[in-house]
């Protein structure tokens, strides 16, 4: 069994250690290092080649969404999990523009690592029940006081399918092969989706289908 590798990014010691007692007590996990700041944790990624980061966002110097971000850009197969007190999608957004694949709260159940841990290797995203709650209600007091009109009604059924992978964590070639369609079309309803949602970004789209319950917490 290949065994996943991780490393652990916080600059609590105490936090550091919970994790990695947690996470040694399956056998499918190793953590292969641990880092005290952003800084170190990029070096170490580089070194180490970990298949999954767990990273704290405040951290002195280097902060964690900064770190993620050149992570993600020097090794785009590590899965990076957020680690946070912030339970607000402003953080949230901000990680995800970095290219994190997941957000954990570190009062979250103890499964959640787990589960988050698996998903990133995986290339899937993954986000703690609480935030995904969060944004749900946020969202639809949103539509409530502008008057507004869930706009996913507007997709079609290809559409929807497509914004479901992307929010998976699929690129358009793997889309297009799932579909059976080709990477221009997929291309194609990726613009419509984006232009029918409002949304900017990959990051916008991930966090759209939090709000949405598509993808699974």
């Amino acid at each position: 069994m290949r065994r996943i590798r991780i490393l652990l990014a916080d600059d609590h010691s105490i936090v550091r250690k919970g994790l990695r007692t947690q996470l040694q007590q399956d056998e499918q996990f190793e953590v292969v290092a641990e880092a005290t700041d952003g800084r170190e944790a990029v070096q170490l990624a580089d070194s180490e080649n970990p298949d999954v980061v767990i990273m704290d966002i405040a951290m002195p110097g280097l902060g964690g969404i900064e770190a993620t971000a050149q992570i993600v850009k020097r090794n785009p197969k590590t899965g990076v999990v957020i680690f946070s007190m912030h339970a607000d999608d402003i953080y949230l957004s901000r990680a995800l523009a970095a290219g994190a694949r997941g957000y954990l709260l570190k009062d979250g159940e103890d499964l959640d690592v787990a589960r988050a841990v698996e998903a990133a290797a995986e290339g899937k995203p993954f986000f703690s029940p609480t935030i995904a709650r969060i944004l749900v209600e946020d969202y639809m007091r949103q539509l409530q006081m502008h008057g507004l009109q869930d706009s996913y009604d507007l997709l079609t059924e290809r559409e929807k399918e497509t914004l479901h992978l992307l929010a998976e964590g699929k690129s358009n070639k793997e889309v297009a092969k799932i579909l059976n369609l080709s990477v221009y079309t997929v291309e194609t309803h990726r613009s419509n989706i984006m232009e029918k949602l409002n949304l900017h970004t990959t990051a916008e789209i991930i966090l759209y289908a939090v709000r949405k319950k598509l993808i699974a917490t």
